[in-house]
């Protein structure tokens, strides 16, 4: 496993992390034996979210965590906040000062522990005020409840907007990127032409995050659209599927881990995000660390997904 060092913490994070959205269904047993799986890899990164299972997901991590004394302290534990659903369904985004730290505090209750490695602002609201953002991050972090900030899914112009007024440094950005979804690289190779392709979507936020030494951790890296699938033998991707085969091939792991492998291979501090319930994807997934793809192998997958360099 590689690692990287995480915020201002410099802390000692693994680069595949475990994503628990999908714990919701799964006992306190499933959920120890899916972590140790992690940890006996070297995987010792953990995201969750407040809104995850409505905080059930929260809730049964922190069953985990009573039920394991000492686990809690062998991971780089990360939450997030900021998304709100009303019991109807409706879902609405809050960034203000009051609810950040209501939120932050009821979720350390629900997972039992006292403070966080990271936590992130789940998604933009473009209703934030700076200043009172930057009053809650300072507080929350001032008290040792959250050791690092960083955001989710937050353009460059919203990301500077903040920075310019929020006296903790940002250390994450949290977006969707995989073999099968890469509008920001899109762009950035179509640049100045006119085809749909040149469309700058996100503004940069590869390039302004590595700029910055800001972790960039990918989500969804099994995905294609937004959340319309997985693209791992999936008939829509034949040519991109026989590339990773072939190369799984190659460097004797599984076509996951090449795809992660893809992911990762971005120069700038990097974080696969996956979301597996079952221990032998981890194991699968950590192989994406024991390698690396050459310049021309990643341009294959790339091209293999469908893309067309200009």
């Amino acid at each position: 496993m590689r690692y990287i060092e995480f915020g201002e913490q410099k802390a000692k994070a693994s680069e595949v992390m475990i994503g628990l959205m999908r714990i919701k269904e799964m006992s306190v047993p499933e959920v120890t034996e899916l972590i140790e799986a992690a940890l006996d890899e070297g995987i010792n990164a953990l995201d969750i979210a407040d809104v995850y299972g409505r905080g059930t997901c929260e809730t049964i991590l922190g069953e985990v965590f009573a039920a394991n004394p000492g686990l809690r302290d062998r991971v780089f534990l990360q939450s997030k906040v900021g998304i709100r659903k009303e019991p109807d369904g409706f879902t609405w985004y809050d960034f203000s000062k009051e609810h950040i730290i209501e939120a932050v505090d009821a979720g350390l209750a629900r997972m039992g522990v006292d403070h966080v490695d990271s936590m992130l602002l789940h998604r933009p609201d473009v209703l934030m005020e700076p200043d009172e953002v930057g009053e809650a991050l300072e507080t929350l972090k001032d008290q040792g409840k959250v050791l690092d900030w960083g955001v989710s899914n937050l353009n460059p112009a919203m990301l500077g907007r903040l920075e310019r007024r929020v006296p903790v440094k940002l250390a994450t950005n949290q977006v969707q990127l995989s073999c099968a979804f890469t509008p920001a690289f899109n762009g950035a190779f179509n640049v100045n032409m006119e085809n749909d392709a040149a469309i700058m979507r996100d503004g940069g936020i590869f390039e302004y995050c590595e700029d910055r030494d800001m972790v960039i951790q990918a989500w969804s890296t099994m995905q294609y659209g937004y959340f319309e699938g997985v693209f791992l033998g999936s008939s829509k991707y034949p040519e991109l599927n026989a590339k990773l085969e072939e190369l799984a091939e190659k460097y004797g792991v599984t076509p996951m881990a090449v795809a992660l492998a893809w992911v990762l291979r971005y120069p700038a501090k990097m974080q696969a995000v996956i979301g597996t319930t079952k221990p032998s994807r981890v194991r699968e997934a950590a192989r994406a660390c024991d390698f690396e793809l050459t310049r021309k192998e990643w341009y294959e997958i790339y091209c293999s997904a469908g893309n067309i360099l200009p």
